[in-house]
């Protein structure tokens, strides 16, 4: 299969205007948008489009509409930003449903050309009032990977109100490295210049088999409910810290969706930075 189970370790640190650090296991799914849905069919407790212990649905990804597809969703959205072929291949890295429930704070979109090149990058960032956005990363096509790097990093401007307690004047710096066996990813947000954030996921795959299905129900019942949880657990302790609480603003009030390019962050080489380490910790748990 192409597909895979990925046993996660989620890390966020605050780093002002106090400090907290914490870390939570989780599972994802890495899917093969092209083969998924013959994959599947063997699986006990798992299924596409309909409810199950654990579910993928067309409408909770992409264009998030049960009447496009990923594929033509993703062609069409490329073409957008360049590409005049369509990709040959595309993965996406996400939290399923479990028992109908789902929430990613982000997802990501990998897609490769026909030499298996990766192209494009899209990571699919959401809110808890019903909003997302897409962040962009692409060069029209061309390979966005060397042969002798296996991560590579972007930058873009926050532009979708994401954490009331986060401040929109800030910039996000993202590292990712293709999904595989082993899975990794980090942001990093700043604030005026000042390091604010850091997010990591740091994944180790497993057979996406009906083994891999009993023990993901066994450790991770109710994943997504758990996710949520944390997110207002902590939302509550900042408030009772004292965290300045930020309305959505007015001009996001009512945009439910909207999309907007990365830029390619040529210093990869300085891998020694603040907060870069996070990205390659390996999951304590994922054996």
């Amino acid at each position: 299969m192409s597909s895979q189970a990925y046993f996660s370790e989620i890390m966020h640190e605050r780093k002002r205007p106090f400090t907290y650090r914490f870390r939570y296991p989780a599972f994802h799914l890495k899917v093969d948008i092209d083969r998924i849905d013959a994959e599947a069919l063997p699986l006990k407790g798992l299924s596409i489009n309909r409810f199950d212990w654990i579910s993928l649905y067309t409408r909770d990804f992409g264009a998030r509409n049960p009447d496009v597809g990923w594929r033509e969703w993703i062609d069409a959205f490329l073409k957008e930003y360049g590409h005049s072929t369509p990709p040959a291949r595309v993965e996406l890295v996400c939290a399923p449903r479990m028992l109908g429930i789902v929430f990613n704070p982000l997802a990501v979109w990998y897609a490769y050309d026909a030499q298996d090149r990766l192209i494009a990058i899209i990571g699919e960032v959401s809110n808890t009032f019903g909003q997302y956005h897409h962040y962009v990363l692409s060069d029209k096509g061309r390979p966005l990977l060397s042969e002798s790097r296996r991560s590579l990093q972007a930058e873009a401007d926050k532009v979708f109100h994401v954490s009331p307690f986060l401040g929109m004047d800030c910039r996000y710096r993202f590292r990712f490295s293709p999904p595989g066996d082993v899975y990794k990813l980090g942001i990093y947000q700043s604030e005026n210049g000042q390091p604010t954030l850091v997010a990591t996921q740091a994944s180790k795959a497993q057979p996406l088999s009906n083994a891999t299905l009993r023990q993901v129900r066994r450790r991770f019942p109710l994943d997504s409910l758990r996710t949520l949880w944390r997110i207002h657990w902590w939302a509550l302790k900042i408030w009772f810290k004292g965290g300045r609480f930020h309305k959505t603003p007015k001009a996001l009030i009512h945009i439910v969706y909207s999309h907007s390019p990365m830029t390619p962050r040529n210093a990869v080489a300085n891998a020694h930075s603040q907060g870069d380490a996070y990205a390659f910790e390996t999951p304590h748990h994922a054996h």
